[in-house]
């Protein structure tokens, strides 16, 4: 039978392996007496009256075991902007992943502070109150025997200043925010290279946006005119969308350019065609109360039109791409852009 296996079914409470493993990591110097006060020890722990015959104590076998028993701590999470909308998704996700321990939460909204975290996210009393504090966060994270990840879903103008931050200390971000630069993802990249920190920035989280965008590069090659519609809430900071970005770098990426000008246009009104990004693709922006997000690549030839549309009812539909996130990041030592690179 294997250690881990025998650890797994004897002692399956994860505070007991932090803290054996916290207890190991001083008396690393042990001798016989002490192993053997540790099988009396256990020998305590109800589910665990006989500790195996099979398994003998020494000192290689309990730094193997303490290995073991870190690797099945569960992942800490900081959830930055905890008290968005976005924020207390992430939250009830985690509250319900197995694998995942709410660590932190941080957002800078006055009302919310000091609040339950997982009172304000709707999913019961967590024990986490929301703090303005990151840095003080990211610096408990960092002394956690198991790697810690931050979520954000913060805004614009301070999502480079969080991501570097969380580099820094070692703790693994998982994006969510829309709005950094070009130069700021190259600037993130060859930080957490240099460090050998893995990190992922992803616009979108819904595998639906992920097919519709693989759709979008398939349908590319048989059409030489195409433009983005995206549609949000008019809550959202940034324009275009992320997501939007996204696809028509894809699309600029089949090594053509598109929507070849077939007349002198004229703009009655500044940005009456849209944003133009590479390639002569042009991307529209929407903002409007009752929308959530929701985006169109729509190609034309002649005598037809083809309509790729991905609408979000819920953002529920983001979690399963949020905790996919979360648990890939760990294995990554440099920045990935994009959900797709991780599936």
């Amino acid at each position: 039978m294997r250690l881990n296996i025998i650890f797994s079914e004897l002692v399956p409470e994860p505070s007991f392996f932090k803290l054996i493993t916290r207890f190991g990591k001083v008396f690393l110097g042990w001798e016989t007496g002490f192993l053997k006060i540790c099988r009396q020890i256990l020998s305590f722990i109800p589910g665990f009256p006989k500790f195996p015959q099979a398994l003998k104590f020494s000192r290689s076998n309990f730094q193997d075991i303490f290995e073991i028993m870190a690797n099945q701590l569960p992942i800490p999470v900081i959830v930055n902007g905890a008290a968005g909308k976005m924020g207390r998704e992430v939250i009830k996700a985690i509250a319900h992943a197995s694998d995942m321990t709410l660590f932190g939460a941080v957002d800078r909204s006055p009302e919310s502070l000091n609040a339950d975290a997982g009172e304000l996210a709707g999913c019961g009393p967590l024990e986490v109150p929301i703090t303005d504090d990151l840095q003080g966060m990211l610096v408990l994270a960092s002394q956690e025997k198991q790697l810690a990840v931050m979520v954000d879903f913060t805004h614009p103008s301070s999502v480079y200043e969080n991501v570097r931050s969380a580099i820094a200390y070692g703790v693994r971000p998982v994006v969510g925010t829309t709005g950094l630069s070009t130069k700021q993802i190259e600037n993130l990249a060859e930080f957490a290279d240099k460090a050998s920190t893995g990190c992922l920035i992803v616009p979108n989280f819904s595998i639906g946006m992920v097919l519709l965008q693989q759709a979008a590069v398939t349908a590319s090659q048989y059409f030489e005119h195409v433009e983005i519609i995206e549609l949000h809430h008019n809550q959202k900071a940034d324009a275009p969308s992320g997501t939007a970005i996204q696809t028509a770098q894809m699309l600029a990426e089949m090594g053509k350019t598109f929507n070849l000008p077939e007349v002198e246009e004229t703009e009655k009104l500044a940005g009456a065609r849209g944003s133009a990004a590479d390639e002569g693709i042009r991307i529209h922006s929407i903002r409007l109360p009752g929308l959530i997000a929701h985006q169109e690549v729509i190609f034309g030839g002649a005598g037809q039109v083809y309509t790729l549309r991905h609408d979000t009812s819920d953002r529920a539909c983001y979690m399963p791409g949020v905790l996919l996130s979360i648990r890939k990041v760990l294995e990554l030592r440099s920045l990935v852009y994009g959900l797709e690179k991780i599936l």
